[in-house]
């Protein structure tokens, strides 16, 4: 059985939630990425922020992204998966709260990431098509 773990980005990385969104954009040019998870002081995730909330809900809105801190783009329950989880509960985690990257856990701690790519590069084609299909279908 495929799992989360066979498909995921490792190397991913926390950003505190206390870091300012300066910090986080600095840390996703180095680290190549689109997001990183956020944690509180407890190392739990309490959200992700990404390159799109950056630009769009805060410089889009004004703020300065050396003041503004990463706790106040963070909004909703984080969505997570067990590193051990078939690609069925990937795709459905994903799917039923149309998300496009997917923080991956493993003795509750940060592992890996699992984006757009990750899927499309370990399924077939017509599981891409209904993936693409589920997250980017209009309501």
């Amino acid at each position: 059985m495929t799992t989360a773990k066979d498909i995921m980005h490792k190397g991913a990385q926390w950003i505190s939630r206390e870091e300012t969104l300066a910090r986080a954009a600095q840390l996703m040019r180095e680290l190549d990425v689109g997001s990183l998870p956020v944690a509180d002081e407890n190392d739990r995730m309490c959200g992700i922020i990404t390159d799109r909330d950056i630009v769009v809900k805060a410089l889009g809105a004004g703020r300065d992204p050396a003041q503004t801190r990463c706790a106040d783009l963070c909004e909703g329950t984080p969505r997570w998966v067990d590193a051990s989880a078939g690609i069925d509960e990937v795709l459905q985690e994903m799917e039923s709260h149309r998300i496009k990257r997917l923080p991956v856990i493993e003795n509750k701690r940060l592992v890996g990431m699992i984006s757009e790519a990750d899927i499309a590069g370990h399924l077939a084609d017509e599981q891409v098509a209904e993936f693409v299909e589920r997250v980017y279908a209009l309501t």
